[in-house]
């Protein structure tokens, strides 16, 4: 607008002119209002439509993450999906949010305020170290400049932050002494190192196994890591490091495979790994063999065994699981059956079959082709496990009680069924294909109804899996079969830990600085629901 004067025009011709110059600074100004007006409007919109929307896909990935059975391959591509778009979305809401905000600030009208919902924040953990950051408080009164203030309280609002990787070279200073009388130099021994002649402490060497095996972060993209922080540490010696710390652990992982070998119940699985070859990469497998009694009320401690192989022969378990005998929870593997032969020795192993693989089976057909008795063997398998949702966690004696009176009737009734919808059905089509899955193994299937040890899935041992395949779309493949039974060796204390409870990084930290000097008949001191319990104990 033009600037205001004084005096009063003299002449028409100036008024005139003066007016117009006003009208065409006002319709601007309106201009303008309408503009931020209209640009607040459209950023509040936004806003409220990326909330519904986020809300939406709150709720539809809470429902996947609730179903408590079949693969992860039925819903894991749809899930990872969704929580990609909606952390896009909760971005995208918040600078939508912002820009509502600063919109709102540019009107040049006074509009009335509306209440936004917000999402109550979570108090910051109370362990967290605390820095004060005090802001100069004013030296006058800003009504009436008086310079005499006395403090009433004060506002705190917290900020999470971040403090980068700090490192530090320790200096192991051991000071020699002579003696005044027979000249005999007296000196403290050497400390012992976690890896021979290496100068990686224990911290960094667990931190390097945790982030390559736990976080799944390649040994060169840590080598770059360490040297943007100012540390070159090359993928060579990052490798040496990793090699003679496994070598290190290796009490501890004979440990680990003892106790679960040492079970009444084992589940067992097995999944593909590329490895380096001449010109290509062949196949490798990893095995896990897990003990978990918890289902069952057993007080032993749950862990995961892990073993290498270069392909996918029998041979492999039969080496594994040479000195066990009793009940095993896999799939239908055909090289599993020498391990089941009544004449084995020590004796044979008693399979017990998985039913979400069968359920699986009619899921992909209820999914991709609506068939009604596909859909209905789902309903009825269904059922099962939801009485075995009610009796998890209960005695054997009480598991099998309940399965004798509820499940046995309704298995019973399952397989009459699907006998009979076989018989209607060509031997050619997918939902036959799923019915003869099942009644073929139907033995294995039902033995958990005699055995409240049992449970009706194998999902321990393909949880325990999940670790190589998330880790596989990073690493890729394993450099030698030497890497994959490392692989394999880490994989176990790493599992193992989780499954205790037990933050793997801290625990390999300080077993790696006792290792070298801890006695080997003490070794199960270490194991990680040992070390648990002794860690609880000193700070109690």
């Amino acid at each position: 607008m033009p600037r205001r004067s004084d005096s009063l025009p003299t002449t028409l011709a100036v008024a005139r002119a003066a007016i117009t110059a006003q009208r065409e600074a006002l319709a601007a100004a309106e201009k303008r209002l309408e503009a931020a007006e209209a640009r607040a409007a459209a950023a509040e919109n936004e806003a409220k439509s990326h909330a519904l929307l986020i809300e939406k896909l709150k709720f539809t990935i809470a429902r996947l993450r609730n179903a408590q059975f079949g693969q992860s391959a039925e819903r894991g591509a749809i899930l990872e999906q969704l929580e990609l778009q909606l952390a896009d979305l909760e971005a995208e809401a918040s600078q939508a949010q912002a820009q509502a905000e600063l919109a709102a600030a540019a009107k040049i009208i006074k509009v009335e305020a509306f209440e936004r919902k917000r999402p109550a924040r979570r108090p910051l953990p109370a362990n967290l170290p605390r820095e004060r950051l005090v802001h100069p408080a004013p030296v006058a009164c800003p009504c009436c400049g008086g310079a005499t203030l006395r403090k009433i309280g004060e506002d705190v609002t917290e900020m999470l932050e971040h403090v980068p990787a700090s490192w530090k070279v320790i200096e192991h200073v051991r000071e020699k002494f002579s003696c005044r009388s027979c000249e005999t130099i007296a000196q403290t021994p050497a400390p012992s190192h976690p890896i021979a002649r290496g100068r990686a402490g224990p911290m960094l060497l667990a931190h390097i196994l945790f982030c390559k095996y736990g976080l799944h972060l390649p040994l060169n993209r840590q080598s770059t890591t360490y040297a943007r922080e100012g540390i070159d540490l090359d993928v060579s010696r990052l490798c040496d490091w990793v090699g003679a710390a496994s070598a290190t652990l290796m009490p501890l992982v004979d440990a680990v495979r003892a106790h679960v070998f040492a079970a009444e119940r084992i589940h067992a699985d097995d999944t593909p790994v590329k490895v380096l070859a001449k010109g290509k990469c062949r196949t490798g497998r990893l095995w896990t063999y897990v003990r978990d009694d918890r289902p069952f009320a057993g007080t032993a401690a749950p862990a995961a065994a892990f073993f290498y192989s270069p392909d996918r022969g029998g041979v492999h378990p039969d080496a594994h699981l040479a000195t066990y005998a009793g009940l095993m929870q896999a799939d239908a593997y055909a090289g599993f059956n020498r391990l089941y032969e009544a004449g084995r020795k020590p004796g044979p192993v008693t399979a017990a079959m998985c039913w979400a693989h069968a359920r699986r089976k009619f899921f992909d057909v209820a999914r991709l082709n609506k068939a009604p008795i596909a859909i209905e063997a789902v309903a009825r398998i269904d059922v099962l496990f939801e009485i075995e949702r009610d009796i998890n966690g209960k005695p054997p004696p009480e598991r099998q009680r309940v399965r004798a009176e509820h499940s046995r009737p309704l298995v019973a009734e399952l397989k009459l069924w699907l006998q009979a919808q076989r018989a209607k059905l060509s031997a050619h089509s997918e939902t036959a294909k799923a019915i003869a899955y099942s009644l073929n193994r139907w033995s294995g299937l039902v033995r958990f109804l005699d055995d409240g040890r049992l449970c009706m899935t194998n999902n321990a041992a393909e949880r325990a899996l999940r670790c190589v395949a998330v880790g596989r779309h990073n690493w890729t493949f394993a450099g030698s079969d030497e890497g994959g039974r490392r692989a394999a060796a880490i994989y176990t204390l790493v599992e193992t830990a989780k499954l205790s409870g037990v933050d793997p990084r801290a625990w390999l930290a300080d077993v790696l600085a006792r290792l070298p000097d801890h006695p080997a008949r003490r070794i199960a001191e270490l194991l990680p629901w040992n070390w648990k319990r002794n860690r609880i104990m000193v700070a109690a």
